[in-house]
């Protein structure tokens, strides 16, 4: 078990920008292997509720990760620098039952800047009248985009998001969350987004996004 949770570790460890993340927070040194609870599952991979198209795709990006442009991200429903200070604090996006809600895989370009989503949308992400919830639709922009400002630069924070939707999007439908840095001025990203159906031919929604980094001069109390 301890073996399986390093390795966890390690491939987070060997993301790209890996040396921006941040430290690990004040206090007490995080021990992460405390109790078989704390054991880290990488919930990015495919389980039993995935529908075909997005376990097509997920092959479809795994393939082009093997000549390393592209590399998928792991996810855990625990934050790596939170699970001893609060080990009840669960990630939102992890936090419902498997195939209930947000069902998804994040790939990343490291060249380009961008980053990939691939979002299953569970029954429990219900807006109106079938469609998925825009709130739920703003929680994956956010993820998405942020996740792509992280692996880049490190610790940010949203700023601002401008939401455009164009369609409302199916429950239990695929989509892809395609997300690009546009430009970086000092601690600020500038962040495009957009969702679209499987096959293109369909943009649900367009974002834009700004991230800034915490001023370290500055307390964060």
């Amino acid at each position: 078990m301890l073996r399986s949770c390093a390795a966890r570790l390690r491939a987070l460890s060997a993301l790209p920008g890996r040396a921006h993340w941040p430290a690990s927070p004040p206090g007490p040194a995080l021990r992460l292997f405390s109790s078989e609870k704390d054991t880290l599952r990488d919930y990015s991979l495919p389980n039993p509720s995935w529908n075909k198209d997005i376990r097509l795709l997920f092959d479809q990006f795994m393939k082009k990760c093997e000549d390393g442009s592209w590399k998928r991200l792991p996810s855990y429903r625990h934050s790596v620098f939170e699970i001893e200070r609060d080990p009840k604090a669960q990630m939102f996006t992890r936090s419902l039952e498997e195939g209930m809600g947000f069902e998804y895989v994040l790939f990343h370009n490291d060249t380009e800047k961008r980053m990939v989503c691939l979002l299953q949308a569970g029954p429990h992400l219900q807006g109106n009248h079938g469609y998925v919830h825009g709130g739920a639709i703003a929680t994956m922009i956010d993820m998405t985009a942020g996740s792509c400002v992280f692996v880049t630069g490190g610790f940010v924070m949203t700023a601002n998001m401008n939401i455009d939707y164009r369609r409302p999007i199916p429950l239990y439908s695929v989509v892809v969350i395609n997300s690009r840095i546009d430009k970086i001025e000092g601690r600020k990203y500038f962040v495009s987004c957009d969702i679209r159906s499987v096959d293109n031919k369909t943009l649900y929604t367009e974002a834009t996004l700004l991230f800034v980094k915490p001023d370290p001069n500055k307390s964060s109390k």
